[in-house]
């Protein structure tokens, strides 16, 4: 553990350092429990961060791209910014649109998050701790999460969530890192091969909301069930391609049994043969392809963040799904425990 920098408030941020220097390394400051090094190697063995970063705290307080963050308490949207639950209607935080966007203006991605426990053996972990109160961004109930960040088997970062709430509210959590396996300072991730495992797809309306149904990826630019680059058909002519500037959809996978982890995605980069495969026990993951990165985010070697400099696999629940009763329910009780496991697996082809 070492200093990062200090908030203006005087708050301190930490930064650890999980795994070893021959195997995955991945870096977390306390700030938003924020990935800010994840360094692997490629077929050569050079190593490179396949995350994008920043080179200092300042620039991740100033940026609102969510860069490597956990997002709580709600990740991705929820349409209108409301939504009711027991006959109760509850008015969030507004911050995309007329929209609540992870969690609000001031998501668990702003907040500096205390350390439960940091040890780097027999497996490097680091468990990290948010208290969000009675209300917070509109949101009902007290919510305690704990997350933690495993480095095991030499090339997996196992990210792992456990929430309690103390009156009836919805949760939904993920890690919003950005990956380019050629390295971060690669100019974007188009010719990365990328395969997901789901036969659907969510189309959305005009503002990014799920229209409240699913749609067959057959014959679309979005069936990714076997490997194709994400750039072959990003500019197609396609609605739902136009509407999001690329690809920012949630795709459905398969059923699993609760708690199991099941395959997701696979992206592979043909360069540097770096391979990222996901697994999680989430049942859909979104997959955002970098589109409003415009330049002004500079990496820690000044190379700037251009539009697909680096592509999202969000592990999560369906977005606005407290406003649509047939989606994967999202509810969290007193009394319950939420729980969710997603493993960023890497290698090399």
């Amino acid at each position: 553990m070492r200093s990062y920098g200090v908030m203006p408030d005087g708050a301190a941020v930490d930064l650890y350092t999980l795994g070893i220097e021959t195997g995955l390394k991945v870096q977390v400051i306390t700030y938003g429990g924020t990935i800010v090094g994840i360094e692997s190697a490629d077929r050569n063995g050079a190593r490179r961060n396949v995350v994008l970063a920043l080179p200092s705290l300042a620039e991740y307080l100033a940026q609102d791209s969510y860069l490597g963050a956990l997002v709580g308490r709600f990740a991705n949207r929820i349409g209108g910014a409301s939504f009711v639950l027991d006959g109760s209607e509850y008015h969030l935080s507004r911050n995309d649109g007329d929209n609540c966007l992870h969690g609000g203006r001031t998501g668990f991605n702003k907040a500096i998050w205390s350390v439960v426990d940091w040890t780097d053996s027999p497996e490097p972990h680091l468990t990290l701790r948010h208290s969000s109160p009675d209300g917070d961004q509109g949101f009902p109930g007290a919510v305690a999460l704990e997350v933690t960040y495993v480095v095991t088997g030499g090339n997996t970062l196992r990210i792992g969530y456990q929430a309690e709430a103390d009156r009836p509210t919805v949760v939904n959590f993920t890690n919003h890192s950005y990956f380019n396996l050629g390295g971060s300072a690669n100019a974007d991730i188009l010719e990365h091969e990328l395969m997901i495992a789901a036969e659907r797809f969510t189309p959305v309306d005009n503002q990014l909301i799920p229209i409240g149904q699913s749609r067959d990826v057959a014959h679309t630019p979005f069936d990714f069930r076997k490997p194709y680059p994400i750039g072959a058909r990003i500019r197609q002519r396609d609605e739902q391609l136009e509407v999001a500037l690329g690809y920012d959809h949630n795709f459905v996978l398969g059923p699993s049994q609760k708690g199991e982890l099941q395959f997701a995605a696979r992206a592979r980069d043909p360069r540097s043969g770096r391979v990222l495969e996901v697994h999680t026990t989430e049942p859909a993951v979104q997959f955002y392809s970098g589109n409003h990165l415009d330049g002004t985010l500079r990496g820690p070697t000044g190379q700037a963040y251009g539009r697909h400099a680096g592509f999202c696999l969000e592990t999560q629940h369906f977005p606005n799904s407290p406003n649509q009763p047939t989606f994967p329910c999202t509810v969290l009780r007193p009394g319950e425990r939420f729980t969710s496991t997603t493993e960023y697996r890497f290698g090399i082809e």
